[in-house]
């Protein structure tokens, strides 16, 4: 990628984000040359950037995917509230691992228990599919647990030594009702969202 393409790309960051998401996808960028994106862009909320092996996407989130990854990261903390579960929210900072060329930045992510290097729960919001496998990248960052929201319910990705098993409970919330936790997801006022979702736990 050309230092004149890396202009153009960051230049092009001003447009509004509509209801439709907006994919970016270079090939042949360098490690250098990702930190510089990042460098360039800040802490600019609208856009997400992945990076694995040379290829790099940046996604532009449409209304829907935000409002979703915001309610699902009130609901979670809902729930270590209710069931005095330590945690430390990091929203979607951007994590690297020069060694394994990959760097993302999650639409939630949690550690759990204590705060380390790395999250230990990643929640991805698909609206529709990029050009970047992000289990591969969160294996390289070492990823305990990855959750995709998509069409309505969560698929739970669990790390294992040869890559990611997908299971149908949480590992590192065992007793978590994923069911009752997507019922609230797309519910249309977030505040009774969360206050029946507290309830609803106690059940």
């Amino acid at each position: 990628m050309t230092s004149l393409l890396l202009k153009d790309v960051t230049e092009s960051l001003g447009l509004p984000a509509g209801d439709s998401e907006e994919h970016y996808t270079i090939t042949a960028v360098s490690w250098q040359q990702y930190e510089a994106l990042l460098e360039r862009l800040g802490d600019n909320p609208g856009y997400r950037v992945t990076y694995l092996e040379g290829v790099l996407e940046l996604v532009a989130p449409s209304r829907k995917h935000d409002r979703n990854k915001t309610l699902i990261g009130m609901l979670l903390e809902a729930y270590f509230q209710e069931t005095r579960t330590r945690f430390y929210g990091l929203g979607s900072t951007t994590f690297r691992n020069p060694a394994g060329a990959s760097g993302t930045e999650p639409d939630e992510c949690y550690c759990l228990g204590t705060e380390k290097e790395f999250p230990d729960l990643a929640i991805e919001v698909v609206v529709t599919s990029g050009n970047v496998d992000k289990l591969a990248v969160y294996q390289r960052l070492g990823v305990r647990e990855v959750w995709f929201w998509r069409q309505g319910q969560f698929a739970v990705h669990c790390l294992r030594e040869g890559g990611y098993e997908q299971t149908e409970r949480s590992e590192l919330l065992p007793d978590l009702d994923l069911s009752l936790l997507s019922s609230y997801v797309d519910h249309p006022e977030p505040l009774d969202a969360v206050l029946e979702f507290r309830a609803a736990i106690h059940k």
